[in-house]
């Protein structure tokens, strides 16, 4: 047969109460967060909206680049103005013949839009990169021609 153990009798507690916070020290605790939160909020704007201005240089600046260059040596030349950059996805007419495209991916096949959904702008001959092309976006503000716009020049 098992004797059941003895327990030791429980040990008194003793609540220090100046070692908890008071209402005053919570509320200033919980201030100084809700002003981390707005601050770091607030930057995160300017953070994504940097990331989408990085998108659009790296766009007309690197991203096509090659597909264009690629054309180029198998048809001659780059795609006209009127062309365009869809010349990279469809063949342009009668160019069945030496097109080896499409030049460039994704997107369904279609030319994609900057990262505020306004088409970018393509011109061969350029007039701002003679014996080039000219290619940008127009910017946040969808204006082109002022001061945001995103050029490969």
């Amino acid at each position: 047969m098992l004797l059941p153990l003895a327990l030791p009798p429980r040990a008194e507690r003793r609540i220090d109460l100046r070692s908890a916070f008071t209402l005053v020290e919570i509320l200033i605790a919980l201030a100084i967060l809700g002003m981390l939160v707005a601050v770091s909020v607030s930057k995160l704007d300017t953070i994504f909206g940097n990331a989408k201005g990085n998108v659009a240089k790296m766009f007309v600046s690197q991203e096509m680049k090659t597909p264009l260059t690629t054309y180029r040596i198998d048809m001659g030349d780059y795609p006209t103005t009127e062309q365009g950059l869809a010349a990279l996805y469809t063949a342009p007419a009668n160019t069945a013949d030496r097109y080896h495209g499409p030049y460039a991916e994704g997107n369904g096949g279609k030319v994609p839009l900057d990262p505020w959904n306004n088409p970018y702008h393509y011109v061969y001959p350029g007039v701002h990169n003679k014996g080039g092309y000219d290619l940008w976006s127009s910017g946040p503000d969808g204006v082109d021609g002022n001061d945001d716009d995103i050029k490969n020049w």
